[in-house]
């Protein structure tokens, strides 16, 4: 009889232990503001939402009927504050690293008025910011601020789903640092004013469940 010898060629054995969180991260956007509407740069100014966007914010809470969440965070930035409040969320936790991209010396500025400046087919994505009242900021400061988001949340995703109140930019961001991509693979997703986006797993990959959702 030929002796048994194990094989040393196999894979190594999978993990064990809850790697995966059963929750779900929720983003919402806030409603439209006025500068949103004609497409100015809104960062760090504190813009009202516009009669519509109050409305497009207490139609979210049909969007998100049904999902019960352990934690709700929001920009502190008013748009985001009543968009969550009219949506019927109770925000536990206002962060400082939810807010907009710091335009600095583009803030209040299209994309057109700034490449009229210019004089070339800028992207803030590709080209940056200048500083002006405020110093501005690189996509990868604002990826660094969505890491820190999701640094804070992650334990609370694995008892149930997570929502989060905020901006176009800064929430295209930090979704791509959820799905493990490079800060710049947001420019690839866009976000619409008062709409949702669901992120999630299959087996172990990060993936977008929904995006842009509207009752």
């Amino acid at each position: 009889m030929t002796a048994h010898v194990p094989r040393t060629d196999l894979p190594d054995p999978l993990p064990t232990g809850p790697a995966i969180p059963r929750g779900r991260l929720v983003l919402v956007r806030h409603g439209e503001t006025e500068w949103s509407r004609t497409g100015q740069h809104t960062g760090r100014t504190d813009l009202p939402l516009l009669p519509e966007g109050e409305e497009a914010a207490v139609k979210l809470s049909d969007t998100l009927a049904g999902m019960t969440f352990v934690h709700v965070r929001s920009s502190p930035l008013q748009r985001a504050r009543r968009t969550a409040e009219l949506a019927g969320l109770v925000v536990d936790e206002l962060d400082p690293d939810l807010m907009e991209w710091d335009y600095g010396g583009y803030e209040g500025l299209t994309t057109i008025d700034i490449r009229q400046q210019l004089g070339y087919h800028w992207t803030v994505f590709e080209h940056g910011v200048i500083p002006g009242e405020t110093p501005g900021e690189t996509v990868e400061e604002v990826s660094a601020r969505g890491s820190r988001v999701l640094e804070r949340i992650w334990p609370m995703l694995f008892d149930g789903d997570v929502c989060l109140v905020a901006h176009g930019h800064s929430l295209r961001i930090l979704a791509a640092v959820y799905l493990r991509q490079a800060a710049r693979f947001a420019a690839y997703l866009t976000f619409e004013v008062g709409s949702v986006a669901v992120l999630g797993h299959h087996h172990e990959t990060p993936v977008i469940e929904g995006w842009n959702r509207r009752h």
